[in-house]
């Protein structure tokens, strides 16, 4: 886990960078990204998030949660109200995962192995001219993320869960089912345990 966090740390910072320089950025109140039904991740993302949960005492109830309902989007993503389900935001957004850090400030290779900024239609067209010069300075070297750079990257702190993309409520809970068994017959970490 701790390796986990080290490397969206280290993802944060180049973020911030390649936010500074691009000068693009997510509208406010916007979760349209977050709805898509088909979004894939990993469990080793949510690793953090199911630590968060299990130290809480959130684990198992979540997990439950997860078993018992279908949800059609991220179980961490919050609507601002049933009839607009595309404004609002992560609940749990310090430990979300690499998909949804990555969204927007990463880019992917095209079939010609060219970096493309991998953003949403609002950011194209309502920040153009900065989406114009920003690809354009891509594809002059400026650095950017890229996605498939930070996912071997993930692989290498643990192979099998790192590789194994699945619906994203699916990651979440195969997290949550990881940590809890790593913990059912491990003691509390004492880091966490609270002093009576």
């Amino acid at each position: 886990m701790r390796s986990v966090e080290r490397l969206f740390g280290h993802l944060e910072m180049e973020i911030a960078e390649f936010k500074a320089q691009s000068s693009l950025h997510c509208i406010a109140g916007c979760g349209k990204c977050c709805t898509k039904p088909d979004i894939e991740a990993t469990p080793l993302e949510f690793l953090p998030y199911a630590f968060h949960l299990f130290i809480n005492g959130q684990a198992e109830d979540t997990l439950e949660k997860l078993q018992k309902e279908s949800f059609s989007t991220c179980y961490i993503y919050s609507p601002l109200s049933i009839t607009d389900q595309s404004s609002g935001n992560c609940s749990e957004y310090p430990f979300r995962g690499l998909i949804c850090r990555l969204f927007g400030y990463g880019a992917t290779r095209d079939k010609f192995g060219q970096l493309r900024l991998a953003t949403c239609k609002l950011i194209k067209e309502g920040q153009s001219e900065n989406y114009q010069k920003t690809s354009e300075a891509i594809t002059r070297g400026v650095y950017v993320p890229i996605f498939s750079d930070y996912y071997k990257k993930l692989s290498q702190v643990d192979f099998r869960m790192g590789n194994s993309f699945m619906p994203v409520n699916k990651a979440i809970k195969t997290a949550i089912e990881e940590v809890l068994h790593h913990y059912a017959y491990r003691p509390f970490p004492k880091k966490f345990r609270k002093v009576a």
